[in-house]
């Protein structure tokens, strides 16, 4: 029987419970508690880390049948159990400092009344010391504390500094209880997207470890290839079918789209949560931008006036990686950590770690890119545009379509230029989905991979896009632009990425490129 997609689904015993999908993450658990006792973990929203920490719940409070035919299962003492203050920030209300306070004093209130204590402290900082402080009398047993996503108050009103710095003094103020009351605990695990400074949020809890780069958790949350294989079989063959490919075509197709994190620069995963809604609408597609960018990197591009060294491959050192600060955003930072960049290589210079920074896949750098691109260009009549450009491709009408592409290039500010093939690649399908046609970048045939498929109902486009760097002090390109046409409409006809579509009629666009420059060709197939 095929397992449910936990897509939403953040409770590990609610996922156990009602035959959903799970991926086992134990063994990464099980080495964690083996190894230390406070932890630090950072990941982009949607990636897992508020299922990982109910499991550690479930664990610690010993719910043995939930974890049946897991890694853990038969490595775990069941008989030893531990009271669990599990806070997560997604449920705190902190619009301001002041209500921020209040919504921690109610969750300390509801946590003692599950335990039939009461608090007589009337400060919030006092409050929490007494509560670890009386529960562990009560039950005789040490606690463990987890709270997820710990600087949401900070990073979501980090457009207001006044609040993002008050809400910050409370809430370091409030973990430094954890670290006043260490003998009481048996183990701390913090989540979150951003790093701050030991120096800053973490002052008081100078022991922490934080394992977001450490290659022994890099596959703690998202999927690996083999726990894809592994796992997901059932939708694997539904896609394989639905698609008419082959296993090893739908694999590279998924690769591309939503493969590619890493925290180490060797170990690679899935975006967890854009994974499970391909195998729910078996479409490709942009499933994790609206979902999982936060609100404050979107408020930074808006202001932004210089988009360019997130949009190509960059080397930084890793302490670059150790702060985060509010009132100085620095982009890289703040890209890597919202999952807009990852890690694809760590190198040594001189005894000093650095990591080269690109896009995790085609499905981060497409949304961001047709992000970046409706911030900079004004909205037009696009259904009024489609049209045109449709009557264009189908009367064959090169001169008028030519215009139109240079035009829309023109309008790309400078400063989110590269001269990159794939950078043309994803600006033009980032146009073509604004403007609400169905185009599809890097589709699979059997005999390789098409720039660019674009589908109509009385048409099917297939496009190649070539590419030239211009000769020293001229702008023109080392090829001409004749040479990359031609090479482009050879490799459609050679390859015939068209085959599949033999009921329709086909149409090829050699599209060439360099620097602002450009060309096209349209011709019919026979």
């Amino acid at each position: 029987m095929k397992k449910k997609l936990p897509i939403g689904t953040q409770s590990f015993s609610i996922l156990r419970n009602n035959n959903y999908l799970y991926v086992d993450k134990t063994k990464y658990i099980h080495e964690m508690i083996e190894n230390g006792r406070i932890y630090f973990l950072s990941r982009p929203r949607r990636f897992g880390k508020s299922l990982l920490l109910s499991t550690l719940e479930e664990l610690f409070k010993g719910n043995k049948e939930l974890f049946k035919n897991l890694y853990i299962y038969d490595k775990w003492n069941w008989n030893e159990t531990y009271p669990v203050i599990n806070l997560d920030f997604g449920g705190i209300a902190y619009e301001t400092p002041e209500i921020l306070k209040l919504s921690l004093e109610d969750f300390l209130i509801e946590i003692a009344d599950e335990y039939n204590i009461i608090l007589k402290k009337r400060f919030l900082n006092p409050q929490f010391s007494e509560l670890i402080k009386k529960i562990h009398e009560k039950t005789g047993k040490k606690l463990v504390v987890l709270i997820d996503e710990y600087d949401m108050p900070i990073i979501d009103r980090v457009e207001n500094i006044e609040i993002a710095n008050q809400n910050r003094t409370i809430l370091r103020d409030f973990y430094k209880v954890l670290k006043a009351s260490d003998k009481y605990l048996r183990f701390i695990f913090l989540t979150g997207v951003s790093k701050f400074s030991k120096t800053s949020i973490f002052s008081g809890l100078n022991n922490l470890n934080d394992i977001t780069l450490n290659k022994n958790f890099a596959c703690i949350c998202g999927y690996t290839h083999q726990e894809l294989k592994d796992q997901f079989k059932d939708y694997i063959n539904i896609l394989k079918d639905d698609l008419s490919l082959s296993e090893r075509q739908v694999f590279e197709k998924i690769n591309f789209w939503y493969d590619g994190y890493s925290w180490d620069g060797k170990n690679k995963v899935y975006n967890p949560f854009s994974t499970l809604k391909l195998f729910n609408s078996y479409e490709f597609s942009d499933h994790w931008f609206d979902t999982g960018t936060p609100e404050f990197l979107i408020n930074v591009l808006k202001k932004s006036q210089d988009y360019s060294a997130v949009l190509k491959p960059i080397t930084i050192k890793q302490s670059r990686f150790n702060t985060f600060d509010y009132n100085n955003l620095d982009p890289i930072t703040l890209f890597f950590q919202t999952g807009y960049l990852t890690i694809t290589e760590k190198i040594i210079i001189n005894d000093i770690i650095h990591y080269k920074l690109e896009f995790p896949n085609f499905e981060v750098e497409s949304s961001l890119l047709d992000y970046l691109i409706d911030l900079n260009l004004s909205e037009k009549k696009v259904s009024e545009r489609k049209d045109k450009i449709i009557s264009q491709i189908e009367k064959l009408d090169n001169d008028s379509f030519q215009k139109e592409m240079k035009a829309f290039l023109a309008r790309i500010p400078a400063r989110i230029h590269i001269e990159r093939e794939f950078y043309y690649q994803s600006i033009f399908l980032a146009w073509l989905y604004a403007l609400g046609f169905e185009a599809e970048g890097e589709t699979p045939t059997n005999t390789g991979y098409a720039d660019m498929v674009l589908k109509e109902e009385d048409f099917i486009v297939v496009a190649e896009f070539k590419f030239s760097k211009t000769k020293k002090d001229t702008d023109q390109p080392i090829k001409t632009f004749e040479k990359m046409l031609k090479e482009a409409t050879e490799q459609i006809q050679n390859k015939k990425y068209y085959e599949k579509y033999f009921d329709k009629k086909i149409i090829a666009i050699a599209i060439a490129f360099t620097g602002k420059q450009l060309q096209t060709q349209i011709s019919t197939i026979e």
